[in-house]
């Protein structure tokens, strides 16, 4: 059948290849006959037995097809029977008495092993030249004597077929009939049939060598043929060749049509098969399929070790003990140490079966092997597969984590103690396996308290068991493999014969228990045991036979690879398997073997290659060096495979010495995986190589699988993107890693979407340790700062939010890096000009960018941060949460030094002390902990602590006096800080009342104010009152915040009806009344500094014994209530957040001007912490905490940070110039050069400006005033400035508005509006008395938008959400459908066609201006949002489509005449004006950055396109059924309506 297999290596294997990589699969080939010589078979009955264990091999692993026959008219060769049981040999024996020489061959050839139980004869090799001759002779005596041995009775009719099957016989057998019920989807048979006389066939025409066949083969394989007929009649698949075909033709191209047509049958079936299996597979699932891939992986390796004794029996029920003892309290995790190859994991698998004996059968047991799959390799992964299964096995539902993944784990595991109805036991082998970051601890993930019902053992090498030593409160939960003693490993040797069915002679088992006279650990042991399974009762082994270290059996193993296998192939393979970067298949290593001209070139150093188009490596040598070298190779999975690793690191290590210790070879294998990962020979690629048969180079196809970057529309190649980056890098080829990998965005999205950001971020990690590029580390942050929202956002093949994201944060560095950051960001727009689909382009940099303000993203809590403390000594920042967790993360590279849970609710208040080695925290759960942070451990709780309801709570520690003090804002009490005694206890008189308290240390006092002004001093250590008074001026109000003044012995205390009150401890007081409820106050380093947040307001204030001194002359007024606020060390800067979501940095050297304005969480910050130019920002609204440095410089941020709101801010000459007020409140404007990036003028007005409108044709600035005067600013003469005198009611200008000629203005105050001509004349502008006045008349309600229209039609809306449009030359208004919430935009297309209204519960009408009627309804907002609601919007040019702000930060884009959404972009910041350009939009966005945008729209729109898969959002439409409608009948309906009566005013003209 050399033939037919030749065809399908040519034809059908390569694409059924193809076709199993498109489903996630890997195909591999085992022909052991294919490309093979006498030379390598070896001894035939040798090469026999590999085949039949390939066969058992393939039929575990395979997934689909496993087996394939193909059979024609050769029966194949009977081999000499390589073991005879000894009663059979001596029932053939006897049958040969009479024939001495050949008794004599038989005792020659056959000698007993004694050490088989039972007994047996086993084959040895002929030392003649001819062997196939010999072993023909021997097997025909066997037969003949077996045959006669039958008749007598004394051997089977069974025993006797053995002598006569060949080995395809026996492989056919294996592949079928041994299988038990053969699976029809894993099984393939091919019958081959001549159309001739079977006198006439040629045997060089059905693949036979031309040897003679015995009389009987041809009977035999008929049998063959008709019995698997009859078993397996729907498996069987018959060819039949045209009797005119010529035998020299089946190697001829191109082949013969019966070959074609065969190789399409074998595709078509295998393809089936493959299909088939994954249908099945998926619908007996049943749980995630990344899970039971891992569970799968961990049982296989569980298998493979729990077939070896338990090597420390003694120590396993010690173990076993001690978990019963603690069942059902809580307890420590266990520790297992010792040396590498001690037996802990083989220990810890026996371990997983003897709980469930020791505690009940429905113990719930999971083990993971670390290090030994990806899922098992890094904490996050680890937890995320652990919290799958636990919920699995417990019941519990499952959604991906939120936050700090180690906080969902030690939840779970409390979870699962209370609410589970089954125990629970964790087994985590090789803790040092496991990748943590840079100086983080290795186990601070892990629980240092197991609640009951649950149990963690983990085992460490014994030199990193110090990193766990501080987890264990007592010795007892520490568990040392001792070495075994030379008894031990006598009885472990019985016992594992025993069960292997041998046993050795007394002087073997002598020189064996002499190697480990001092006993030996688990590993040489069980390596001698493995070794001494072989010996034969005959051989003669001399002293160092066995090897008593695992040192000295990898050397060994490496010298008799070479002697058997060639030098050559022994250290390319080994080489291969220790560059690889996660391991190799065998179907990846024998590809690999396949492209290695040196391995190819020793292999046919003797012949040429079989094939003249084809140079594989043969499948036979394979299978021989994997026969002896499995036992030292491991399994690992990872990216989506079984890969091969090195079982033990002594062999690794010996490998990386003895074969890569030249870094030239070390390079040449990294060349090498690097070409076959890249796919250099894929796809029919000839590679030349040079034989020893040829005169010069010949090119073959080495038939290697190819390597596509997606092997379908979604499915990516795992491998690939794992392995060829590392090679690369490893081989030294930085220009190509950086081309096309590193910069090349098609692998970037490719990495990102199917391994996850943080996969990508590894390999720049990896890379940028040996190469300095000052690119690729911005592009390293770059993926760093949107992680969060590509983890947030669950991607399912929708990449547009990673290109823009992208694009709008490097758009700023491509000038100055134009060969990667450049490369990629024109990728990105290439990207988008071939996009199907409505998309947002960014034509400038508006995100933060790297190296910017924002430095990264913390995983925080998933209910949001509480409280938030800082230690900068100790460079520790602490957090608590919603949810009672802490987290204690370095300051210095925010990695996670503990995680603290305990407390079951919100956590109220935190203290670090100790000089950063302990912390306490007060809980709503009502209790106070006290924590060692050293060790993570919870030193006592104090139970039954008033929480307190007030934001006033404090907690003090006195170290000197070892005392910790807890003021609730309802009591005050004190209890010892080693002992948890309570010491006293202060409360209100009467109770329910408030009491506000603060301890001054030094000075051993403990003030407090309580309800209605009482001023009591107690003793800080006997709780007895020493004074007490009432203070005057303090009303009914309740206490909303306090700090201490330790350097003046002062409280400060902030009240909710504005008091701020600050009490010395001799009864002094000063009382400061503020205008609205005081919402915190904040103290500097050094306590000079005071800052007080109360309303939209921030006051700054010299702290000294004489009062309140304001250090600025205004209070920092905010555009929304204050949040917080901090203050840095050298008082020179003040931060402060707001509801707006905004972080806001001012400067008070320069009195306060505001320097920056952050954002990106899109919550706002509750919670502030600054030390140098770090700013630590968190929320009680998000699970994550953002890091700033407030040191980065503004360049990129084309506008100066802004405080306006929308009505203030206009854009000119597309956007060359904006215009704003200098601050909130502010009473100048200035004129912004974009292009520039500086101020050109700054124009003073009389009052606070309200709102701002530019002329751009006519060249005007109007700029309305709180005083209701509105500016007219001629922009090309700034100094002739014209006014337009307030109207009747003197109330502030709310909203200016221009016709789209500019003739018309319209002037809105809170209940009136104005509407004034513009006259452009010879001597300049001319504005005339207002031509139209007219009063809204709504009670309850004011102008919050107007727009005008050409023919004096204005559209106003409400406060209260209605909408009007009022015709002022008919004098009518007429009412539209009213929103449900505040008008918040209104605007109008260029032709005055459409008109669009938005208001604060994100609903947009777009109304028809003739029909006075709306056409469609529009509502969007994106889930989880603080905040929502219409901001600002425009019409692009052609009125086609319209571009939205919302204020939940995305930007939309919908179609005006089918009311469709096209196009959804997260913007990370609010937009505050947008204006339309003739390519999209312009705008500006709080955090001072300018957007242009780009919208790029098919002609064909696939409307059902899902707009929203990159976004987290709802969104409806509701439109107009169309209807004919009248005008005229408009016009009559607004003669009816309401009337209002014009009021003039005076003449402005402008000259």
């Amino acid at each position: 059948m050399a033939a037919e297999r030749e065809a399908l290596m040519e034809m059908a294997y390569p694409e059924v290849q193809v076709f199993c990589q498109k489903h996630g699969l890997m195909f591999e080939v085992i022909d052991l006959r294919w490309g093979t010589f006498a030379h390598h078979m070896g001894t035939r009955h040798l090469s026999t037995q590999l085949f039949l264990e390939e066969i058992k091999r393939c039929q575990k692993l395979s997934v689909s097809s496993s087996f394939i026959a193909l059979l024609g008219n050769d029966y194949g060769r009977c081999t000499t029977p390589l073991t005879i049981v000894e009663l059979e040999f001596e029932a053939i024996r006897a049958q040969l008495l009479e024939e001495p020489k050949t008794l004599q061959l038989l005792a020659q050839r056959y000698l007993k092993d004694e050490n088989a139980i039972p007994p047996v004869y086993v084959l040895q090799q002929s030392s003649q030249a001819g062997p196939d001759g010999v072993e023909e002779d021997l097997l025909l005596i066997l037969r003949r004597a077996a045959c006669q041995a039958e008749k007598l009775g004394l051997i089977s009719r069974e025993q006797l077929q053995n002598y006569h099957k060949s080995d395809i016989y026996q492989e056919i057998e294996a592949g079928l009939f041994r299988s038990g019920e053969c699976d029809v989807q894993s099984t393939m048979v091919f019958f081959t049939e001549v159309d001739m006389p079977t006198s006439d066939r040629v045997d060089s025409l059905l693949g036979t060598d031309g040897d003679e066949l015995h009389p009987e083969e041809p009977q035999q394989l008929a049998d063959l043929k008709a019995n698997i007929l009859s078993r397996y009649p729907e498996l069987v698949k018959v060819h039949r060749i045209p009797p005119e075909v010529e035998p020299r033709s089946f190697r001829q191209k191109p082949w013969p049509k019966y070959l074609k047509d065969f190789c399409d049958q074998f595709i078509a079936a295998t393809n089936h098969h493959v299909l088939k299996s994954l249908r099945s597979q998926e619908q007996n699932l049943g749980k995630p399929l990344e899970l039971l891939q891992e569970l799968t992986h961990h049982m296989a390796l569980g298998q493979k070790h729990t077939q070896a004794f338990c090597w420390q029996q003694n120590l396993l029920g010690r173990i076993c003990q001690h978990i019963k003892q603690n069942h059902h309290r809580a307890h420590s995790p266990l520790v297992i140490y010792g040396p590498s190859g001690c037996g802990k994991t083989a220990l810890l698998y026996h371990l997983g079966e003897a709980i469930r004996t020791t505690l009940d059968q429905e113990t719930v047991v999971i083990l993971r092997l670390l290090g030994t799959s990806q899922d098992s390799s890094t904490r996050n992964s680890l937890l995320h597969s652990l919290c799958q299964q636990v919920c699995l096995a417990m019941g519990f539902s499952y959604t991906k984590p939120i936050g700090n993944p180690v906080l969902l784990f030690h939840r779970l595991l409390s979870s699962a103690s209370c609410r589970g109805t089954r125990s629970l036991v964790l087994l985590l082998d090789s803790m040092e396996q496991l990748h943590t970051p840079r100086n983080a601890h290795r186990a601070f993930w892990l629980p240092k308290i197991c609640p009951p019902k649950t149990h963690i053992i983990l085992t460490v090498l014994q030199k990193e068991s110090e990193v766990l030593q501080k987890m264990t409160r007592s010795p007892e939960d520490y568990f040392e493999m001792a070495p075994l003693s030379q008894e031990q490993v006598g009885v472990i040797l019985s016992k594992t014969l025993a069960s292997a069915g041998r046993t050795l002679s007394p002087a073997q088992q002598e020189l064996l228990l002499l190697s480990f006279a001092k006993g030996g650990y688990a590993l040489p042991v069980a390596l001698a045991i493995r070794q001494a399974q072989r010996w034969t009762s005959h051989v003669l082994l001399a002293a160092p036979a066995i090897s008593s270290t695992v040192s000295e059996f990898v050397h060994r193993l490496c010298d008799h690879l070479e002697a058997v296998h060639g030098p050559v192939l022994v250290a390319h393979v080994l080489g291969y398997l220790a560059c690889a970067r996660h391991g190799l298949s065998e179907a990846e290593q024998k590809d690999i073997l396949s492209l290695d001209n040196e391995v190819l070139a020793e292999i046919y150093r003797l012949h040429p290659p079989p094939s003249k188009a084809t140079l594989r490596f043969p499948p036979l040598l394979w299978a021989q060096l994997y026969q002896d070298l499995a036992q030292w190779l491991e399994d690992r999975w990872a990216d989506g495979f079984v890969l091969m690793i090195f079982a033990h690191r002594e062999l690794a290590d010996a490998v990386e010495q003895r074969y890569l210790s030249v870094p030239e070879e070390r390079i040449k294998r990294h060349l090498l995986l690097a070409d076959y990962f890249r796919g250099t020979w894929s796809w029919g690629m000839k590679k030349p190589i040079q034989l020893p048969s040829s005169n010069k180079p010949v090119s073959f196809d080495r038939k290697v699988i190819p390597q596509p970057l997606w092997f379908s529309s979604t499915l990516a190649n795992q491998r690939k993107l794992s392995e060829l980056p590392f090679h690369l890098l490893q081989a030294g080829l930085f220009e190509e890693l950086q081309r096309d990998i590193l910069g090349n965005m098609y692998w970037i999205i490719c990495r990102a979407t199917s391994t996850g950001i943080e996969s990508l971020t590894a390999d720049f990690a990896m890379c940028l340790a040996q190469i300095n590029c000052p690119e690729l580390h911005l592009l390293q942050e770059t993926f760093l700062l949107l992680q969060p929202l590509v983890d947030s956002t669950q991607i399912h093949g929708e990449v547009s939010m990673i290109y823009t994201e992208i694009l709008a944060r490097l758009f700023f560095l491509r000038p100055s890096y134009p060969k990667i950051i450049g490369n990629v960001c024109e990728q990105c727009e290439s990207w988008f000009g071939a996009r199907p689909h409505p998309v947002l382009i960014p034509r400038s940099g508006f995100f933060h960018p790297p190296g910017g303000p924002l430095c990264k993203t913390l995983p925080g809590f998933p209910k949001g941060t509480s409280v938030l403390e800082f230690n900068l000594d100790q460079k520790l920042l602490l957090a608590g949460s919603l949810d009672g967790s802490l987290i204690v993360w370095d300051m210095e590279d925010f990695t996670v030094q503990q995680v603290l849970t305990g407390h079951s609710a919100e956590v109220k208040c935190v203290k670090l002390f100790g000089k950063g080695s302990r912390a306490a925290s007060v809980a709503m759960d009502r209790t106070l902990r006290l924590w060692c942070l050293d060790s993570a451990r919870e030193d006592f709780s104090i139970h039954n602590v008033h929480p307190g309801e007030l934001r006033c709570c404090q907690l003090h520690v006195d170290e000197k006096n070892q005392m910790i003090y807890w003021a609730s804002g309802l009591e005050v009490s004190a209890w010892h800080l080693e002992t948890a005694v309570p010491i006293f206890q202060i409360s209100a008189e009467r109770p329910g009342q408030w009491i506000c308290g603060t301890v001054f240390v030094p000075r051993l006092v403990i003030v407090t104010v309580s309800e209605w002004g009482v001023f009591s001093l107690w003793d800080s250590i006997s709780g007895q009152l020493h004074s007490e008074q009432e203070l005057i001026g303090l009303g009914e109000e309740t206490p909303t915040c306090n700090v201490l003044l330790h350097r003046l012995g002062r409280l400060v205390a902030g009240f909710s009806k504005g008091s701020l009150l600050m009490i010395s401890s001799d009864g002094h007081s000063l009382l400061e009344k503020l205008p609205e409820r005081i919402s915190f106050v904040v103290l500097s380093k050094d306590e000079s500094l005071l800052a007080t947040g109360f309303g939209h307001h921030v006051r700054v204030s010299l702290g000294n014994v004489t009062g309140f001194h304001q250090l600025l002359d205004s209070d920092l007024l905010h555009s929304a209530e204050v949040c917080a606020a901090a203050i840095s060390a050298d008082n020179t800067t003040i931060v402060t957040s707001s509801q707006d979501e905004c972080i806001w940095v001012w400067c008070l050297a320069k009195q306060g001007l505001l320097t920056d304005v952050l954002t990106d969480t899109g919550m706002p910050s509750t919670h502030l912490a600054l030390w140098d130019v770090t700013l630590v920002s968190a929320s009680c609204h998000t699970s994550y905490l953002r890091v700033w440095d407030l040191s980065c410089y503004r360049k990129h941020k084309l506008l100066p940070p802004c405080m306006a709101s929308k009505s203030c801010i206009r854009l000119s000459h597309n956007a060359k110039y904006i215009y704003f007020p200098q601050a909130y409140y502010s009473s100048s404007v200035v004129i912004w050069d974009t292009e520039a990036g500086k101020e050109q003028d700054k124009l003073d007005a009389s009052a606070p400006v309200q709102c701002l409108e530019v002329a751009e044709q006519k060249n005007l600035l109007f700029v309305g005033l709180v005083s209701g005067t509105v500016l007219v600013i001629p922009l090309d003469s700034r100094q002739d400035v014209g006014c337009i005198p307030p109207a009747e009611n003197q109330k502030p200008i709310c909203n200016l508005a221009l016709t789209q000629n500019e003739d018309q203005l319209a002037v809105a105050s809170d209940d009136l509006v104005q509407v004034l001509d513009l006259h452009q004349e010879e001597t300049g502008l001319l504005i005339d008395r207002p031509a139209y006045t007219f009063y809204t008349q709504i009670p309850g309600a004011t102008i919050s938008n107007v727009a005008l229209l050409s023919g004096y039609r204005v559209l106003y809306g409400m406060t209260n959400g209605e909408l009007f449009m009022y015709y002022c030359l008919e004098a009518h208004v007429f009412p539209l459908e009213a929103h449900g919430n505040c008008i918040t935009c209104l605007t109008t297309s260029h032709g005055e066609k459409w008109l669009l209204s938005g208001s604060e519960d994100s609903l947009l009408c777009l109304w028809d201006v003739q029909l006075c009627s709306w056409e469609h309804q529009m509502f969007f907002q994106k889930e989880d949002s603080f905040s929502c609601g219409i901001f600002c919007a425009c019409f692009s040019k052609d009125d086609q489509y319209l571009f939205i702000s919302n204020l939940d930060q995305c930007v939309t884009v919908w179609d005006v005449s089918r009311g469709t959404l096209l196009a959804v972009q997260f913007v990370h910041a609010k937009i505050t004006r947008m204006m339309s350009t003739a390519e999209g939009f312009v705008a500006t966005t709080q955090l001072g950055y300018l957007m242009r945008e780009r919208f790029r729209c098919p002609q064909a729109i696939n409307f059902r396109h899902d707009t929203l898969s990159s976004v987290k959002a709802t969104y409806t439409v509701k439109s107009r059924p169309k209807e004919s409608q009248d005008p005229g009948e408009i016009q009559g309906n607004l003669r009816n309506s309401q009337s209002c009566t014009n009021k003039l005013s005076q003449i402005c003209r402008i000259v």
